[in-house]
């Protein structure tokens, strides 16, 4: 977990990500994302959506095991975080520690 958490956070020191539910959706719809990370208390109905998009267009996702205002916090944002979208991981190793290179979740 402690081998996520700083991949989560230098991935977003210094890759490309994006914050929010909607950002995720509109990512898994388009493709253009590497992985999606989603909270633990994110609604099912919301994980739900975000894991049948990515399954169409062949996006990993990943279930961070704490809630959104700690997965705000591992990002280093004031706020609550309940997905996060990697476009580009920079110099993290993110898609190997949660899991994407081999599948994810």
């Amino acid at each position: 977990m402690v081998d996520v958490v700083k991949a989560i956070r230098l991935a977003v020191d210094t890759g490309k990500v994006r914050f929010g539910s909607r950002e995720a959706l509109q990512a898994a719809l388009n493709g253009e994302a590497k992985l999606i990370i989603v909270a633990g208390n994110i609604p099912l109905g919301l994980r739900g959506d975000i894991n049948y998009y990515s399954s169409l267009s062949a996006v990993s996702t990943f279930e961070f095991v704490g809630t959104s205002i700690e997965l705000g916090s591992v990002c280093g944002k004031p706020f609550p975080v309940s997905a996060l979208t990697v476009v580009d991981a920079g110099t993290s190793n993110i898609l190997e520690a949660a899991g994407a290179g081999v599948g994810g979740k």
